[in-house]
């Protein structure tokens, strides 16, 4: 790894720590720039989950009894196991579901609580594990997180707090729990929501004004607490993106929340898990986890760059539903690279519960019946995944294809996808994947708008043409369209899909309420920017130095049907290349994108061609456990890659570890000599390839008592002027002594 990390005493990191904990924990002006990669572990520290990012995310407040051979612990001795190993701790729990028990039971307040779990039409609960259920968020369960969750962790010292996945199935809204929150919030009673559009709309809403409420509650308690104690509590949301809620049917506040004061930022939950879920492109439906992917962390890119909220980009080596170690790499692979094309995100959560991906068992292949831990040929290429992402800069370079085309996307996309009514369906989010995956396939690296950012100057920054539809989301406040109409006047191009046909236009609102009567929501918009009251047919308008282009057809048909998406691309071609915009709508297969020496391609398939993308150079292969040094690389469709070019070294005098399977601390340069020290999990091989002046006399591999190590190779590249060294990993560090 090429970073430098400067070294720091053990008694210097044991004096920290003490200092921490006997003065009051007070954290104010602590560098919270290095904490660049994390992860989340519900348990403590191991030697074979010793991971090397730098922020461990403690899961869970509870103390731990005894159990299978593992000592009791408390939570604050589970937190000072990663603290002894020199990570900073954040703490992160469930606010819509957890270990809870204390709470429904009655033993936190005196009163039984297992009523205000979320229950569908058939007054089933939707249980997220034995009695533990999907919440409904009431003020006296958001009191307990406060209490009995916050306070403590931020007693223990923790100055960081992740309240985890605030979801609200679409399919629940029926519990008594929820009726007493109806009647609070609007003031008349309860309605059952599969009986029409305008219910199912009301109860989405209601679902996300909760989330909403209780993160704004609890956040807020932990701003004052902490600050209370002398610390800046810094307050996150983990969460799926907008794209994946709403193709599963949950609604979450989202984008709202990256306005609220006490908010400072997200973890995008985007992984194969998420990304995996089938769409229709070209007719057909399929799993297309590349362009899912990239949709994904978009969405979660585009929230808050507005708003400067930090923003975590998170991926999985394995996800939650067990298959074969084949599939996770291969879908691995895809996602990594998906979130590697956004340069202005260079912080991760690098993998969640380490426990599950280093310890647990999985088929060795989708026909095997048997099941291993993880390959070390795969552990090996995860750790040098990972380590590139300790190094990862930003970037202002800009991933290849015609920039400035963005779709936009509402919280609404939440609030009318389940039930269905009229016989109205948008199989597999299609309405939204209608307007997207045409421009992508084409290898144009389209971006989304968040509707609820138009009011934020930067959210049309460099922004040439914008997409929208109210085929499947609503404006909640009628000033979003004034921000649209002024950007269309002021010289941006619209394009406008949809009929206005599903059930939800009507819903009542404020385009049909308080002195208005639109009939859709879209006639305000057409009417600020002057095409006049009537709904607008298929064409093109002017509109003060922008344009309006309208295509009345709902974009869930461009992807539904084959050979369908021809009119739709044509249009977002005119409105690219025609006045007022100008300039060429580059077409391709392939998005790539450089940061600093690492080079990412992606090549998909369906697209315009078949072709194979080939690089040439001298580069390091980080998707190939060995590290070969190549100097051409052919990316094939439905592939990606994943490179570090050496030619990007200036100067190569100056000895560096380029990319390995271990975190380098402790390093030491000097005339004809160079050492570090290399870190890693336990039963895991590290692979590094080190840069160097001229070839070594001698590379001398040491384990952590001192004892030479025998049967560590090393081997010279001439082409690449690096040394690839391989030895078992250790976590209390192997010495790399290396003279030329």
């Amino acid at each position: 790894m090429r970073t430098t990390i400067l070294f720091i005493s053990t008694i210097l990191i044991a004096l920290s720590m003490v200092s921490c904990q006997n003065q009051g924990h007070n954290q104010l002006d602590r560098d919270v720039s290095k904490e660049k990669t994390a992860f989340q572990t519900s348990g403590q520290w191991k030697p074979v989950t010793d991971v090397r990012a730098d922020v461990a995310i403690v899961y869970g407040a509870g103390d731990r009894p005894a159990r299978d051979g593992r000592p009791a612990m408390t939570f604050e001795e589970r937190v000072q196991t990663w603290r002894d190993r020199g990570y900073t701790t954040h703490f992160m729990t469930g606010i819509a579901w957890g270990n809870y028990q204390d709470y429904f039971t009655g033993e936190w307040d005196g009163k039984w609580h297992l009523d205000e779990g979320q229950k569908t039409v058939k007054g089933d609960t939707i249980w997220h594990g034995r009695m533990v259920p999907y919440i409904v968020p009431s003020l006296n369960f958001i009191e307990y997180i406060k209490q009995k969750h916050v306070k403590k962790v931020i007693d223990a010292g923790i100055d960081a707090i992740h309240m985890e996945e605030p979801e609200f199935w679409m399919r629940a809204g029926y519990s008594d729990a929820f009726k007493r929150e109806w009647e609070e919030y609007y003031g008349f009673p309860w309605r059952p929501q599969h009986e029409s559009p305008e219910n199912t709309y009301l109860s989405n809403k209601l679902k996300y004004h909760l989330y909403y409420r209780a993160l704004d509650e609890v956040f807020t308690f932990a701003k004052e607490y902490g600050k209370s104690k002398g610390m800046n509590v810094r307050c996150y949301v983990p969460t799926h993106s907008l794209v994946n809620y709403s193709s599963w049917q949950i609604v979450s506040p989202e984008a709202s929340l990256a306005s609220l004061p006490a908010m400072d930022g997200y973890i995008a939950q985007v992984w194969t898990g998420t990304s995996r879920e089938p769409t229709y492109f070209d007719g057909l439906k399929k799993e297309r986890v590349f362009e899912n992917a990239f949709l994904e962390y978009g969405s979660m890119e585009s929230m808050t760059r507005p708003t400067g909220r930090k923003m975590f980009f998170l991926t999985d080596p394995i996800e939650d539903w067990p298959r074969d170690w084949v599939d996770y790499k291969k879908n691995y692979q895809a996602t990594f690279s998906a979130q590697l094309l956004y340069p202005m995100i260079a912080d991760y959560e690098v993998m969640p519960w380490p426990d599950r991906i280093y310890e647990g068992l999985y088929k060795t292949c989708d026909t095997c019946t048997t099941k291993e831990r993880i390959p070390r040929f795969y552990s090996t290429q995860m750790q040098v995944m990972i380590n590139t992402l300790n190094d990862m800069p930003r970037s202002e370079n800009k991933v290849s294809g015609s920039h400035g085309i963005g779709v936009l996307m509402s919280n609404s996309l939440m609030f009318q996808r389940f039930p269905t009514h009229d016989g109205y369906d948008d199989p597999q989010f299609s309405n939204f994947y209608g307007q997207t995956l045409p421009l992508l396939k084409r290898g144009i690296p389209v971006s989304t708008v968040h509707i609820e950012n138009v009011g934020y100057p930067d959210t049309w920054k460099d922004l040439k043409v914008l997409v929208m539809s109210y085929a499947n989301m609503k404006p909640m406040k009628a000033e979003y369209h004034q921000f649209i109409a002024d950007w269309v006047k002021n010289g941006g191009v619209l394009v406008y899909c949809g009929k206005d046909i599903d059930p939800y236009q009507t819903v009542m609102e404020w385009w049909n309420s308080d002195g208005n009567s639109y009939k859709a929501p879209s006639q305000h918009l057409f009417e600020l920017m002057k095409l006049g009251t009537d709904t607008p047919g298929t064409g093109e308008y002017a509109c003060g130095k922008g344009k309006v282009y309208v295509i009345r057809e709902e974009p869930k048909e461009f992807v539904l049907n084959a050979n369908y998406d021809s009119n739709y691309f044509e249009t977002i071609k005119k409105a690219f290349e025609t006045t007022p915009n100008g300039g060429q709508l580059e077409t391709k297969n392939s998005l790539y994108l450089e940061r600093g020496p690492y080079m990412i391609a992606a090549v998909m398939d369906e697209s315009i061609s078949n072709d194979p993308m080939t690089l040439k150079g001298v580069f390091i292969d980080l998707f190939d456990p060995a590290l070969p040094v190549l100097t051409e690389k052919s990316v094939i469709p439905g592939e990606q890659a994943f490179l570090y070019n050496v030619e990007f070294i200036k100067g190569k005098s100056k000895p560096a570890v380029l990319c390995g399977a271990s975190r380098i601390y402790d390093e030491v340069s000097k005339r004809g000599f160079y050492s570090f020290v290399a870190k890693s999990p336990l039963e895991t091989n590290n692979v590094s390839r080190v840069l160097l002046p001229k070839k070594p006399s001698e590379v001398v591999v040491k384990n952590p008592a001192g004892e030479v190590i025998t049967n560590a190779e090393h081997a010279w590249d001439d082409t690449s002027g690096t040394c690839l060294l391989k030895f078992e990993n250790d976590p209390d560090g192997i010495l790399v002594e290396i003279k030329w």
